[in-house]
């Protein structure tokens, strides 16, 4: 495990949402303080606004890419596409409802309250540290 999946899985066990611990693994690199990449990446946990959609880690991922590569559209889109198709054979989707199937993990609403129960029922902090894996394998 890198540096980066470590630092994405104490950020997720200390409370942040899934596209917060992908985003602020690499908040360093852009010049980025925590409190502003927390702020810009909040809103896509739980698969957007926790309504279960694409998956936090995914939507945190695509925020590094944009900030690698924004200045052409063409190249970000590239980049996302072939990130979500690795995410995607490794987790079979790059949908949070899905991967949270059979997990009790409801949609809206607010956050749930992180337990011991909370992480052992769920796939999420595997799901972020993969994210950063592929990030980092991906060349960032």
């Amino acid at each position: 495990m890198n540096n980066r999946e470590l630092k994405a899985e104490e950020l997720f066990k200390s409370g942040k949402n899934c596209s917060q611990a992908v985003f602020l693994a690499f908040a360093d690199k852009y010049g980025l303080s925590g409190d502003v990449a927390a702020k810009i990446s909040c809103g896509l946990g739980g698969g957007v606004g926790r309504m279960r959609e694409v998956c936090g880690a995914v939507s945190g991922a695509s925020l590094v890419f944009g900030l690698e590569y924004g200045d052409d559209k063409a190249v970000v889109y590239g980049y996302v596409q072939d990130f979500c198709r690795r995410f995607k054979d490794e987790c079979g989707s790059i949908i949070c409802r899905e991967l949270l199937e059979g997990t009790g993990a409801t949609q809206g609403g607010a956050p749930e309250e992180r337990t011991q129960a909370y992480y052992a029922k769920r796939p999420c902090v595997e799901m972020v540290k993969l994210a950063v894996r592929i990030l980092t394998e991906m060349g960032l």
